[in-house]
C-alpha cells in the first residue's frame, strides 16, 4: 500500500457550539447567559484538570461575547490565573472591580477551586463572588460518543471497537482524537477500505503531518 504523508486539517476554532459538554451542561448555559446576569453578577470561574476543556471554553466564550458586540472595555478574560506575578494580579484585581461596577464581563480560569489557588487573598476572594464551575472531563463513553457523531457528520460509521483503538493509542484530547478520526477517513478513502482497527493501525505506522 502506498505510504503517503496525510495532513490532518486544523481543528475548526473553539466555540460555544463545538464544546461537547457531557456533564457541563450546567455550565455551558451558564457562559452563554452570562451577559443576561444582574449587573454585578457577572462574573464565571473555571476550573478543571488538563484537557478538561477549560481553555476551549474561555476562547470559545471571548468569541461568543465579541460577536454580540461586547467590547474590550466590557469584557476580561484570563487562562490559568496561577501564572501571574503579584503586579498583574493587582491589575487583574482593579479589572475585576471596574467590571463588577460597569455590569460587565470577567471570566477567569485555574487548575483548582477558588480557595486553593495560590495567588493573592483579595483576587481569590474576588473570583468566589462569582459563578463557580468545575469543568469536568469527559469520560471515555462521551467521547466515543462524539467521536461516533463526527464520524457520521463526515458520511461514516465508526465502530466501538475502532474508537476504543483510538482511545488507547492516540493523545485522549478531543481536538487530537478528531484530527486523527479526520485522517483516518481521509486514508479510508484514499485506501478503498472501510474504517477497521486494521486500517487505524496502519495509520498510525504513517508519518503524520500535524502542521
Amino acid at each position: 500500500m502506498k505510504q503517503l504523508l496525510l495532513d490532518i486539517a486544523p481543528a475548526p476554532a473553539p466555540s460555544l457550539e463545538n464544546f461537547v459538554a457531557g456533564r457541563n451542561a450546567e455550565l455551558l448555559a451558564a457562559v452563554r447567559g452570562l451577559d443576561q446576569g444582574e449587573s454585578g453578577r457577572r462574573s464565571l470561574y473555571l476550573w478543571g484538570e488538563p484537557g478538561s476543556g477549560c481553555t476551549h471554553l474561555l476562547k470559545a466564550a471571548s468569541s461568543h461575547f465579541r460577536n454580540t458586540g461586547l467590547g474590550a472595555d466590557s469584557l476580561c478574560i484570563t487562562d490559568d490565573i496561577t501564572t501571574l506575578d503579584d503586579a498583574a494580579q493587582v491589575a487583574l484585581f482593579n479589572r475585576f472591580n471596574a467590571l463588577r461596577e460597569s455590569g460587565g464581563i470577567f471570566i477567569a480560569a485555574g487548575p483548582c477551586a477558588p480557595m486553593q489557588l495560590a495567588i493573592r487573598d483579595d483576587l481569590r476572594t474576588r473570583l468566589g463572588w462569582g459563578l463557580v464551575y468545575q469543568v469536568l472531563a469527559l469520560s471515555d463513553a462521551e467521547k466515543t460518543q462524539a467521536l461516533q457523531q463526527h464520524a457520521a457528520e463526515r458520511g461514516f460509521a465508526l465502530s466501538s471497537d475502532v474508537a476504543d483503538y483510538l482511545l488507547r493509542h492516540v493523545r485522549r484530547d478531543l481536538p487530537t482524537l478528531m484530527g486523527m478520526l479526520d485522517a483516518l477517513d481521509q486514508w479510508s478513502l484514499t485506501a478503498k477500505k472501510p474504517v477497521t482497527v486494521p486500517l487505524l493501525r496502519q495509520l498510525l505506522q504513517l508519518p503524520l503531518n500535524l502542521d
